[in-house]
């Protein structure tokens, strides 16, 4: 049920065989048909390993073409921006200036890794442009980042829950999780978890989201990011900040970016225009101290000789008009979390949630004996199309919650929710008698 997260150390055997009074002949069985079916693993010399059976399909087939009659709340992203069309009109119009030459920028455009650092240094963390390297959006930089500064047998550090996609990037690195729980009605204890972690497990990475994270939307206070940032820095781990929805609060006040107080080589930032812009634009960035970024730089090289230059120069467009597009974005998700979470509130009883500053969805909390890999398939049947809580843990953890996106116009979200409420006592309502969780 995920009490024991992926990576988590069983006890020996004979300890084991000892607290449990049963042979160790019986415990090293049952640690055998454990390994048999994938639910744990045996490292020579370092012992016995939680682990789970390999049947997920990767975090991106979860992506999808729109399905006429079919509500998709699965991808938490919204529509484009209404400013896209005139910034791609500007790059067109500037796209002749460059024809002449070979069309490759391996680190970016200037101009717009300049306006990427002028961002930085405006929410409060200077930054020069040859600390920029653009990628083709979040994940392209998350991935090279990772498999830059991170070693197999290495041990990464993360939220848990967690976005998909990054925990199946850490795990393709071949590093071992090691996961720290997020409490969302106190998002700053975090601060003692990760440092406990940092102690007990020795990581050499963190993953972080700590502003209106994937899926549970907490964010930290400034007084708790400045702590765990120089927490984590003592320990001399390497911090990759998440930074997709770290301007999307609902207040619009501008939120300091993580590491502000440290030296710039204890922290690494990634970021994209998918979610304040539009995923249809694959324009992202790596941000870090100079030495790092040449390191990722040759990674991603290894891949690609750079991104759309067309993409690039209407980002620059774009960062042209971020306030605007920003003030747009925040006003219309607001108004959408508003009206999702007064219909979860008044539509489906026993749902708890938090309700979150900023970012793109409600994390819910099942009622009792609801499970909600259940629950999703119910809905699928009915077209409505969203991931079960499993996704964001690591083993089997969260299916006794949901994530509901507001990304959405409000009349989807509504209707999403009236068909969740129609779906029955079988799936909506407490299931008595149901068999203990093991």
């Amino acid at each position: 049920d995920g009490r024991l997260p992926v990576g988590t150390r069983l006890p020996a055997e004979r300890a084991l065989a000892d607290a449990l009074g049963v042979s160790r002949v019986t415990v090293a069985a049952a640690y055998g048909d454990l390994r048999d079916d994938g639910w744990a693993l045996t490292r020579h010399g370092a012992g016995t390993f939680v682990a789970a059976p390999d049947g997920r399909t990767p975090w991106g087939s979860a992506l999808g073409a729109p399905v006429p009659g079919v509500l998709d709340l699965g991808n938490a992203a919204p529509e484009a921006s209404s400013l896209l069309t005139a910034a791609y009109a500007a790059a067109q119009r500037r796209l002749p200036d460059l024809l002449a030459g070979h069309g490759y920028a391996p680190t970016g455009l200037p101009e717009l890794r300049a306006a990427v650092a002028a961002r930085y240094t405006a929410r409060g963390l200077p930054t020069d442009p040859e600390q920029v390297l653009i990628t083709a959006a979040a994940a392209d930089g998350l991935d090279a980042v990772l498999h830059t500064v991170v070693g197999a047998g290495r041990r990464v550090l993360h939220q848990h829950p967690s976005h998909p996609g990054a925990l199946e990037t850490i795990a393709a690195t071949g590093a071992q999780s090691v996961a720290v729980p997020v409490d969302v009605d106190d998002p700053d204890m975090i601060v003692v978890e990760a440092d406990r972690a940092a102690r007990q497990h020795a990581p050499t990475v963190a993953y972080l989201m700590p502003d209106h994270a994937n899926p549970t939307g907490a964010s930290l206070s400034v007084a708790a990011r400045r702590s765990l940032s120089a927490t984590l820095w003592r320990h001399r781990v390497l911090t990759v900040v998440d930074e997709v929805a770290a301007e999307l609060s609902f207040a619009g006040d501008d939120i300091e970016p993580f590491g502000a107080p440290v030296p710039d080589a204890a922290t690494v930032h990634v970021g994209s225009l998918s979610k304040v812009v539009w995923g249809g634009i694959r324009i992202g960035w790596v941000r870090g101290d100079r030495a790092t970024v040449a390191r990722v730089r040759e990674v991603l090289l290894r891949r690609q000789l750079g991104v759309s230059i067309l993409d690039q120069l209407a980002a620059v467009e774009l960062f042209a008009r971020w306030e605007r597009i920003l003030d747009e974005r925040r006003a219309g998700l607001r108004a959408r979390q508003e009206a999702l979470a007064a219909a979860v509130t008044a539509r489906l009883p026993g749902w708890r949630f938090v309700p979150p500053t900023g970012g793109l969805s409600l994390w819910c909390r099942l009622p009792d004996g609801i499970g909600s890999t259940r629950l999703v398939a119910a809905a699928e049947r009915q077209g409505l199309v969203l991931l079960p809580g499993t996704r964001f843990g690591t083993g089997h953890a969260f299916d006794d919650h949901q994530r509901l996106p507001f990304t959405r116009p409000v009349p989807e979200l509504l209707a999403a929710v009236e068909m969740l409420a129609g779906l029955g006592a079988a799936v909506l309502e407490p299931r008595r008698g149901a068999p203990p969780l093991v």
